[in-house]
């Protein structure tokens, strides 16, 4: 018996030493069951305290079971008789309570535990940066090395899985396929061709070109020769597509190509009017015609933009800087040879140069086709030369200005010898001084010298004639333009350029010119050999993105024999010299390589009789 007791005490301070702790035992220790056992707690709880209650019964209604293992050992105490049922329900809620501040307690000690290592990661690390979010989760800190290894592991197993499915090896190409380049561009073209009344439809303007490359035209005749359209307005849809390729041959030599559409081998147009049926193609839907417009080697030393030289032979892109279509137009190619050379003396000054020279016209084989005994050549060329520099002020402002001398032999019309011709198919000595080609505006002589005979009815029937320039053309061209960068990608340009012809022989015009006159021919002679240009752009120089822009208008004055007409611009006036007036026009990116583009250009006659034109344009492009 006396053993037994302290075994007791012993299970009742265990049940409420883990009630207090909040603790789950788990397992009780093992107390003899004996009655004698429980018997002997009697009077221990009697001596215990003097004013100590008797013991209760043990209670018949057993407690409800607990999840809670003290709880359940505490009722049972109170079933068995060994515990008051007051003192159970207070033992159990102290138990409950003392649970509730341990883990309260054991809540904060983790949270101090936390803000421990969070300062420790910051001393080690740095403090984190200012305004950052509380809420934001906090990653530890990974060594360098360990972060090396995870990268090298990635792409191993990146390089693994490439060559496992052959995706990381390149295709080989050929080598010839990797000297090539190629390039090309499509132009669909809305114009309207408007003419204002007042123009003069009686005949006042012949069609030289139409005349000189066709059968001549007997001025004795009773029919008018052919004639421009100056009082029907026309609407015109026109395509242009040009496709190029170049090919690296090594050492610096390059080859060239480009074919480009055209309704006919004009040299100042690419366009095709669509539907038009003229030199059996076109109309109906039936085919059109492909031209030969580029063809060229070309040799280049420095490639560099401060620092090249080339030198270029066959047909090739105009060599020359201009700032407008005042002298060239945009289209026109060169044959022959150029050499182009630039050198950066100091920092942001490259004066450049270049020159030329090019056949414009060589005589056929054969002429006189139709005579035994040959004529002499008539051969023209071109002979050109430029010198200029590049100036870049400051970083927003930046400069190009050049001077240019264009000399051209033998293109000013000649009389030929007296003779008869009996008909249209005769030929006279100087027929090819003619020009090949031509657009509207110089000043034309008569070339044949006719011989009043019988034959011809003494001058009054067979006067079959071709027109020649009445003035040579040795052109001085000055061209420059200022750039404002401040706001790039907007751009805003300045430009202007001037030519005079300094050949230009008035007395010689007074005397042999059958148009330019004051009267359509009857009159005082009129013309001049002064052209300039002056214009404004602002905006995008080269579209990147959709909605990239610009816009610019220009104002020009060429008069009738400052250049040569039939090598400027083709669509101011609808081509040629013998022009004033002004053009506007703007472009709007869709992407980096496709744009709209819309422009106006009005034109009126300078010398001779009225004359007007107004042109509408407007383009989709698209280039690669």
């Amino acid at each position: 018996m006396n053993i037994s007791l302290p075994t007791n005490l012993i299970l009742i301070a265990t049940v409420l030493t883990l009630s207090a702790s909040g603790a789950e035992p788990a397992a009780a220790p093992t107390a003899p069951t004996d009655v004698s056992l429980v018997s002997a707690a009697v009077p221990l709880a009697a001596t215990s305290s003097s004013a100590a209650a008797p013991i209760p019964p043990p209670s018949s209604a057993p407690a409800t079971p607990s999840q809670n293992v003290t709880v359940n050992l505490i009722n049972r105490l109170v079933q068995r008789g060994l515990l008051p049922k007051e003192d159970a329900d207070e033992l159990i809620k102290q138990a409950e309570n003392d649970a509730v501040v341990a883990r309260a307690q054991a809540q904060a000690d983790a949270e101090s535990a936390a803000a421990q290592a969070v300062a420790q990661s910051q001393v080690q690390n740095g403090p984190d940066p200012v305004g950052a979010n509380d809420d934001a989760v906090r990653v530890t800190y990974v060594p360098e090395v360990v972060k090396a290894q995870i990268r090298d592991q990635i792409k191993d197993e990146v390089m693994n899985q490439a060559r496992e499915e052959n995706w990381a090896q390149p295709r080989k190409l050929p080598a010839w396929v990797t000297r090539f380049r190629f390039m090309g561009d499509v132009r669909v073209r809305y114009e309207g061709d408007f003419f204002p009344s007042g123009n003069d439809n009686s005949g006042a303007f012949p069609n030289f070109n139409a005349i000189n490359t066709g059968s001549p035209f007997d001025v004795t005749g009773t029919q008018f020769p052919s004639q421009l359209n100056v009082d029907k307005d026309r609407h015109r849809f026109r395509l242009r597509l040009r496709l190029g390729a170049e090919a690296d041959l090594g050492n610096g030599f390059t080859v060239g190509l480009r074919i480009a559409t055209g309704e006919n081998n004009t040299p100042t147009s690419t366009n095709q009017s669509l539907g038009l049926a003229n030199q059996a193609q076109g109309g109906n839907f039936s085919k059109y015609a492909i031209w030969l417009d580029r063809g060229y080697l070309k040799w280049e030393a420095g490639g560099e933009p401060g620092r090249d030289f080339s030198l270029t032979l066959g047909r090739f892109d105009n060599p020359f800087f201009r700032t407008s279509e005042l002298t060239w137009d945009d289209d026109l190619g060169f044959d022959g040879v150029a050499m182009q050379g630039r050198y950066e003396v100091v920092r942001g000054l490259t004066p450049f140069a270049v020159a030329g020279a090019f056949p414009v016209f060589n005589t056929d084989f054969n002429f006189s086709s139709n005579q035994p005994a040959k004529f002499k050549s008539s051969d023209k060329y071109l002979y050109g030369g430029q010198i200029g520099a590049e100036w870049r002020i400051n970083k927003d402002l930046s400069a190009k200005a050049a001077v240019a001398y264009y000399y051209f032999d033998d293109v000013a019309g000649k009389l030929s010898r007296p003779f008869i011709p009996l008909s249209a198919s005769d030929q006279g000595n100087t027929d090819d001084t003619r020009p090949s080609f031509a657009q509207k505006g110089n000043s034309y002589m008569a070339l044949r010298r006719i011989i009043p005979s019988p034959l011809n009815n003494f001058g009054a029937s067979n006067q079959f004639q071709y027109f020649g320039l009445v003035t040579p053309f040795h052109e001085l061209n000055v061209a420059g333009q200022i750039d404002y960068k401040h706001f790039e990608p907007i751009v805003a340009t300045l430009y202007g350029e001037w030519t005079k012809n300094l050949a230009f022989d008035r007395s010689r015009a007074d005397m042999l010119a059958v148009n330019n006159r004051t009267s359509g021919g009857t009159g005082a002679f009129d013309g001049g050999d002064n052209a300039w240009i002056a214009g404004l752009k602002l905006g995008s120089v080269s579209f990147q993105k959709l909605w990239d822009w610009n816009l610019g208008v220009n104002y020009r004055r060429i008069e009738s024999d400052a250049v040569v007409d039939g090598f400027n611009d083709s669509d101011f006036g609808l081509g040629g010299t013998n022009l004033k007036g002004y053009t506007v026009f703007g472009n709007l990116a869709l992407n980096q390589n496709v744009w709209l583009g819309l422009r106006w250009m009005s034109a009126n006659q300078i010398a001779g009789p009225p004359f007007r034109a107004d042109v509408l344009q407007f383009d989709v492009n698209g280039k690669f």
